[in-house]
């Protein structure tokens, strides 16, 4: 472009460059909700999440959230097609048909193992795993021992998170995992368990307010046999549903789900915020 003054061609030249900069990080980085935050689907794209198949109800609007936090991955947990039944880990239906909205998009195994608690670990990994926070990856033995992970690719995760299943459960979640403050409201990633044998486990998938700062959650569990993790139903509160109240924790009724009893307040950990990184 011969009228262009140098200083002009100098300038459109550093615009070009910038674009194409700018262009090779979106390329090489992935895209929020892509596979490879959730690594186990194996180059598969999520098409129904819980965000995008369960909205909130009439009123209520999502909270905001850290975008690498926890709570935001669960909330982009890939969803199976609408109607899909939630299967054991050896391939049966489970009997019980009605406890759910949808089932999530996460491999049970070929053994009894990746029960309530379990798949809460599972997907606290699996987190941490593509957050890029693998240090972080550890749990307690219902004996109290650490199973740390050590590194290695899918299969040797595999193998480790299987080592955790038999060892680890209701318990050892109750136990190690944190409280929040007393007066805490419910937030996604937060867990409900109540540790026995038996206990059960499940985990708080995603939160929505209306305009006076109510709140409402999603639930998700496994459970015994190990089966399919899916998004539970409001056994006590058909229009909310699957919605619940997170005020119900305090409630006299406590929280209730399709397969359990309730859960209380003294029932909800928290997992613990990332580790800080020293500066040097």
């Amino acid at each position: 472009m011969p009228w262009l003054t140098s200083g002009m061609r100098g300038n459109m030249g550093a615009a070009i460059w910038a674009i194409r900069a700018m262009v090779l990080v979106l390329l090489a980085t992935p895209a929020a909700g892509t596979a490879a935050d959730y690594p186990w689907l194996v180059g598969a794209k999520p098409t129904r999440t819980v965000e995008s198949a369960l909205a909130p109800p009439a009123g209520y609007k999502r909270i905001a959230l850290d975008s690498q936090g926890f709570g935001a991955w669960l909330r982009g947990l890939p969803l199976l097609p609408a109607g899909t039944l939630v299967h054991l880990y050896d391939g049966r239906l489970k009997v019980n048909q009605l406890a759910h909205v949808a089932v999530v998009d996460l491999d049970v195994g070929k053994q009894d193992l990746q029960q309530c608690a379990d798949a809460v670990i599972r997907l606290r990994a699996e987190h941490l795993w593509a957050a890029g926070r693998k240090t972080e990856i550890g749990f307690h033995r219902t004996d109290g021992k650490f199973l740390q992970w050590h590194g290695g690719d899918r299969a040797a995760f595999a193998r480790y998170l299987r080592g955790v299943f038999i060892y680890a459960g209701t318990l050892s979640v109750s136990k190690r995992i944190p409280k929040p403050p007393a007066d805490a409201v419910l937030q996604p990633g937060d867990v409900l368990v109540r540790g026995g044998s038996p206990g059960h486990a499940v985990l708080v998938l995603d939160a929505a307010e209306d305009a006076q700062g109510h709140r409402v959650v999603l639930i998700g569990q496994s459970y015994m046999p190990a089966q399919q993790f899916q998004v539970l139903r409001n056994p006590l509160d058909a229009g909310l549903s699957p919605w619940y109240r997170a005020t119900a924790i305090d409630g006299s009724l406590g929280l209730q789900t399709p397969e359990w009893p309730a859960f209380q307040r003294a029932d909800v950990r928290r997992f613990p915020a990332p580790v800080a990184k020293r500066a040097r």
